[in-house]
C-alpha cells in the first residue's frame, strides 16, 4: 500500500463489500434459489450466482430470471421482474448476514489502518438496507465513518461519483485515497475519479482475472497490503 504513496499510508482507504471484504455468496445464492423456486424455476445454485454478483440487487435479479449475465433490456417482462424483486427483496432480508464470512486478512488490514489513523469508507453496489445490517452482523461496521450503498446517489459504481462523494465529504483528493476492490466496476470507478486502485484476486468479477483489468495492485490476501514499502 505504501508503495503506492511514496512510502506513505493514504489518507484514505475506500472498500467495496461483497467479494472484497466479505463473501456474501451463499447469503445470495439463498435468496435468488428462493425468488427462483417462488416463480416455479429451477434453483440456479451458488455457481452461477457468483458469477452474477457485483452490479447490485436489481441486476442480480434480472440475471437469475434471464439465465444470461447480460440479459438484452426487454429480456425480463417488467411486471413479471417487479414482482420477482419483491420476493427476492423479502428472501434476501432473512438470508443476509446468515452465512456470510469475512475473507481472510480483512480484520487484520482494518484494524492496522484503524490503529495509524486511517479513515476507512465503504462503497458497495449493495442496496443500503443490506449493507448496514451485513456490516453489523460481521461486526466491521465500527471501522467506517462513511458508508454508501447502491441506492444512496442516483448511480453506482462504475460511476465514479460514488469515490467522488466520499473523498469531497472528507476533504481528501483522488491521489491521496486508495480504492480497494475486486472487479471491473472498482477498477474502473477509481480510474474515472483519478485515485489509485488495489484489488484482491478472490472476489466476484464475472469469471474474469481481475489482473486483466489492469488495477495498480492486485494481492490474494489483503494483509499484503499491510507490507512496507520498500525503498
Amino acid at each position: 500500500m505504501r508503495a503506492l504513496f511514496k512510502g506513505e499510508l493514504p489518507q484514505r482507504v475506500m472498500f467495496d463489500l461483497d467479494g472484497t471484504l466479505v463473501d456474501s455468496a451463499l447469503d445470495l445464492t439463498a435468496a435468488v434459489d428462493n425468488m427462483l423456486q417462488a416463480l416455479g424455476r429451477e434453483a440456479a445454485g451458488e455457481c452461477k450466482v457468483r458469477q452474477w454478483v457485483g452490479n447490485g440487487a436489481q441486476v442480480l435479479v434480472k440475471r437469475a430470471l434471464s439465465g444470461e449475465m447480460h440479459p438484452a433490456e426487454d429480456a425480463v417482462e417488467p411486471e413479471l421482474f417487479q414482482a420477482a424483486f419483491e420476493v427476492f427483496l423479502s428472501a434476501y432480508t432473512q438470508s443476509n448476514g446468515r452465512y456470510a464470512k469475512l475473507y481472510p486478512g480483512v480484520e487484520a488490514l482494518l484494524l492496522h489502518l484503524q490503529q495509524a489513523g486511517v479513515p476507512m469508507a465503504v462503497i458497495t453496489n449493495k442496496p443500503m438496507a443490506f449493507t448496514t445490517p451485513l456490516l453489523q452482523a460481521l461486526k466491521i461496521d465500527h471501522y467506517f465513518d462513511q458508508v454508501l450503498g447502491g441506492d444512496s446517489l442516483p448511480v453506482k459504481k462504475p460511476d465514479p461519483l460514488p469515490l467522488l462523494t466520499v473523498l469531497e465529504t472528507a476533504g481528501c483528493t483522488p491521489e491521496q485515497a486508495l480504492m480497494v476492490g475486486d472487479s471491473r466496476n472498482d477498477v474502473a470507478a477509481a480510474r474515472a475519479a483519478g485515485c489509485p486502485v488495489a484489488c484482491v484476486s478472490y472476489g466476484y468479477n464475472h469469471g474474469e482475472a481481475v489482473a486483466n483489468c489492469s488495477p495498480d495492485r492486485v494481492v490474494d490476501n489483503l494483509v499484503e497490503l499491510m507490507a512496507p514499502a520498500i525503498s
